[in-house]
């Protein structure tokens, strides 16, 4: 199944040269999530090649403008162009007020409904779930109500063994149930252990997206072991002080995090724009979690590789 993140925006409350704020597309097994909304995403989005319409679920971390600015351009951008299916927002309630107050005084009425799911800053919750993932909210430590996102992969079915079941003359009918688990009872009575006839599919998948936060342990046990993690770094450590008082978390603390909660990868980003290259931050995560990667805008991860 295709688990991939492509990033649209790295930089943190500003934009700099050449990197805008925050913005992720997730596909998973083709379907398009998008992952904060900040000021230029659907630029970054017809740059990428990204196509907006395929999008049905946006997730919006907090309500620092460099995380949700965009939301409202590329709402209206889908109206205009004739959407009609419906979209559904996740985020903080006072995002609603924000967005109905824009399109009031702008006297426009969207041709396609908006869902909302309110998510709680207080509480991991799960927000979505279809028949590939489900999503839990993530809450983070920063200085206004803030939640990550966590995208778990179900549990795919056993894979068939089909030579096997063509050597023994297997009926096609029963192969659904083989996928879920259960034996096989030949015409003799002789019972086929599932285990001989298919095998176990690979464990699934995880992404964490950490948006912006103080280091605190107590989002620590929800992430553990995730497949990537993505974490934001928006100061090197020389400016922790800085980190504490804004409740970011530097590059090292981000090299901490993964290395405490057993990720395989993982991906930092929302770099403070006085920072004009990115080699520092990187080679301070990498310090602590040498398997560390940049958040560089246009660049696609596969989750898993």
């Amino acid at each position: 199944m295709r688990f991939e993140v492509t990033i649209l925006g790295s930089s943190s409350a500003t934009p700099i040269f050449n990197r805008n704020p925050t913005s992720q597309a997730l596909n998973i097994n083709e379907r398009l999530y998008l992952i904060d909304c900040g000021e230029g995403t659907q630029q970054q989005m017809l740059r990428f090649d990204i196509k907006a319409s395929r999008i049905d679920h946006i997730f919006i971390s907090h309500l620092h403008g460099d995380h949700y600015l965009g939301i409202v351009g590329l709402l209206s951008s889908l109206h205009l162009n004739g959407r009609i299916k419906p979209l559904k927002i996740y985020c903080p309630p006072q995002l609603k007020e924000i967005i109905d107050l824009q399109l009031n005084y702008s006297e426009t009425t969207l041709q396609y409904p908006v869902d909302y799911v309110f998510t709680n800053p207080e509480k991991a919750e799960v927000i979505l779930e279809n028949q590939d993932i489900t999503v839990e909210t993530i809450p983070l430590n920063h200085r206004i109500s803030c939640t990550g996102f966590l995208f778990k992969e179900k549990k795919r079915l056993r894979k068939l063994i089909k030579d096997k079941l063509e050597q023994l003359a297997i009926p096609i009918e029963y192969y659904s149930a083989l996928k879920k688990g259960a034996d096989y009872i030949m015409p003799s009575g002789e019972v086929l252990k599932n285990e001989l006839l298919t095998i176990d599919s690979s464990e699934p998948k995880a992404y964490a997206y950490c948006s912006d936060t103080l280091y605190d342990e107590m989002y620590f046990k929800q992430i553990n072991s995730v497949t990537l993690l993505y974490h934001e770094a928006t100061f090197l450590n020389n400016m922790l002080d800085r980190a504490i008082e804004t409740h970011h978390t530097t590059a090292l603390q981000a090299g901490q995090v993964a290395l405490i909660t057993n990720a395989k990868k993982l991906l930092i980003g929302h770099f403070s724009a006085r920072y004009k290259t990115l080699n520092e931050l990187l080679d301070e995560a990498r310090s602590v979690f040498p398997e560390t990667d940049l958040a560089i805008e246009g660049r696609t991860f596969v989750i898993g590789e």
